[in-house]
C-alpha cells in the first residue's frame, strides 16, 4: 500500500474503535499524516474530513478498565491480554451487582457494561490497542509539555533503569569484564535492522551516498573500503533481498542514514540492554540456550534472511543476535568496562559530539550481535566486536535508535 493508503487504514481503524476524537487528537493526526505518511496538510485534512470522525469527548479505554499503562510494561502479549480480561471481569461483575443504581458519569449500568465490552474488545487486540494508544499520543504531539509516546512505528521504547552489562565467565575475553551496573535513560530502538529497501530510499534521496563508480570509487574511500554496497548492482539491490538487512555498509554510511532519519546509532550500552530483552544474567535474548530456530548464524543458511523471520525478544526486537552484526555509536575501547561511567556510558565522547563530528572519526567502532556467518558464541548478548569506520562486509549492518526528549 502507499503511505496515503496506510494513513487511511489508520483512520479507518480509529473509526472502528470510536467515531469520536478530541480536537487535540485531530491536530495530532494531521501532524502524523504530514510527518509520518508524507502527505500535504490539505491531503491529510481531506482524508480526515471524509472519514466521518467527529470532534467530541474521546473515551480512554484504559481509564474505563482502570488499567495504568505502567501495568503493561515488560509483560508478554498473553500476560497483557490476561490482565485486560481480569480487569473487565471485575468491573463487569461490580456493574451487575449495582443493579439500577444511577452512575456519577450519567450512564446507566447497562450503558457502562456496553462500554466495558468495547474497551475489552479493543485492548485485547494488539493492533487495535496500539492504535488506541496512538489516538491519545497525538495530544502529546501538540502539548506544551510533551512526554514520550509509548509507540513509534517500528520502534520499541526501552524503559529507563539499571541492568548488568558484560560477562565474568572465565573463558571470556577481558574486554567483556567486569560485569558492571549501568543505568540508561529510556530510548527508542528500531525493531528490525535497516533493510536494503530502506537504504535504497536513503541512497535515492542522498546521491552522495550512492554506490561509487569510476573515479568516484577511489575519491570516496574516505568513507568506505571500496566494497560499499558490494552486493548491489549499480544503485539497486537484487529484488529477492529487499527485506534482508542491508550489509556492506560502513559506519560512516550508517551514521549518515541515521542522521537523515532524525535518529542515531545506539550506544553500546543501549544495544546490550535492548538485546537482553529484560532478562538478567542470561547469555542470549531468550535465555541460556539458542538453536537454529531462534536466529540466523553459523552459516546454517549461508546468507542473510528477511528481517523478523525469527522470534522477538522480550522488548519485541527482532534479529538482535544473528543475521548481521550491528554498528554502534561508541568508539572501540577494549578496557572501557574497567572505568565505564554508570550513567549512560559512551566511549569516545558524548552522543552529541560523536554524532556532530562523525565524518572526522578515524577510530574503530563497536559492532554487536554476531551474524549469519559466525558461530554461536558470537550471538551472546555480552559479545563485543570492533571494526574501522570504513569497513564493509556481507555480515555487518545496523539499526537506529533515538533519544527520548524530555
Amino acid at each position: 500500500m502507499s503511505k496515503r493508503d496506510d494513513f487511511i487504514a489508520l483512520i479507518n481503524t480509529l473509526k472502528g474503535l470510536s467515531t469520536t476524537i478530541s480536537d487535540e487528537q485531530r491536530k495530532g493526526l494531521l501532524q502524523r499524516g504530514v510527518q509520518q505518511y508524507s502527505l500535504t496538510t490539505d491531503e491529510a485534512t481531506d482524508i480526515l474530513n471524509a472519514s466521518g470522525l467527529s470532534i467530541g469527548e474521546q473515551v480512554d479505554y484504559f481509564d474505563v478498565l482502570d488499567i495504568a499503562l505502567s501495568d503493561l510494561e515488560n509483560r508478554s502479549e498473553s500476560d497483557i491480554v490476561n490482565l485486560i480480561e481480569a480487569a473487565h471481569k471485575k468491573q463487569y461483575s461490580e456493574s451487575l451487582k449495582a443493579g439500577g443504581r444511577p452512575r456519577a458519569d450519567g450512564r446507566t449500568e447497562e450503558q457502562w457494561r456496553t462500554l466495558l465490552n468495547q474497551a475489552r474488545d479493543a485492548l485485547t487486540d494488539q493492533y487495535k490497542r496500539q492504535t488506541h494508544l496512538t489516538t491519545f499520543q497525538t495530544e502529546e504531539l501538540v502539548s506544551d509539555t510533551p512526554s514520550a509516546p509509548l509507540f513509534i512505528e517500528n520502534m520499541a521504547l526501552i524503559p529507563k533503569g539499571e541492568f548488568e552489562m558484560g560477562s565474568n565467565e572465565i573463558d571470556r575475553f577481558d574486554d567483556e569484564k567486569p560485569v558492571h551496573t549501568v543505568f540508561t535513560d529510556e530510548f527508542y530502538i528500531d525493531q528490525y535492522p535497516v533493510t536494503n529497501a530502506d537504504f535504497k530510499i536513503f541512497v535515492d534521496e542522498n546521491p552522495q551516498w550512492s554506490k561509487p563508480k569510476g573515479l568516484m570509487r577511489f575519491m570516496s574511500l574516505w568513507y568506505h573500503d571500496g566494497y560499499y554496497l558490494h552486493h548491489w548492482y549499480k544503485n539497486d539491490y537484487p529484488e529477492e533481498i529487499s527485506n534482508h538487512p542491508v550489509a556492506h555498509v560502513s559506519w560512516y554510511a550508517a551514521m549518515a542514514y541515521a542522521e537523515w532519519k532524525g535518529k542515531r546509532l545506539p550506544t553500546e550500552a543501549e544495544w546490550e540492554k535492548a538485546a537482553r530483552g529484560g532478562l538478567v544474567s542470561q547469555k542470549y535474548p531468550w535465555g541460556n540456550t539458542v538453536d537454529y530456530k531462534m536466529a540466523n548464524y553459523g552459516r546454517n543458511i549461508g546468507q542473510t534472511t528477511p528481517v523478523g523471520r525469527y522470534p522477538a525478544n522480550g522488548y519485541e526486537l527482532y534479529d538482535m543476535p544473528g543475521n548481521v552484526w550491528e554498528w554502534c555509536l561508541d568508539e572501540w575501547d577494549s578496557r572501557f568496562y574497567m572505568s565505564s561511567p554508570t550513567l549512560n556510558p559512551v566511549s569516545g565522547g558524548s552522543i552529541d559530539s560523536i554524532s556532530k563530528y562523525y565524518t572526522s572519526s578515524k577510530a574503530f567502532h563497536v559492532i554487536r550481535g554476531g551474524s549469519w556467518y559466525n558461530s554461536v558464541k558470537n550471538l551472546r548478548v555480552a559479545k563485543r566486536g570492533a571494526a574501522p569506520p570504513t569497513y564493509t562486509n556481507s555480515s555487518i549492518g545496523f539499526r537506529c535508535a533515538m533519544s527520548v526528549k524530555s
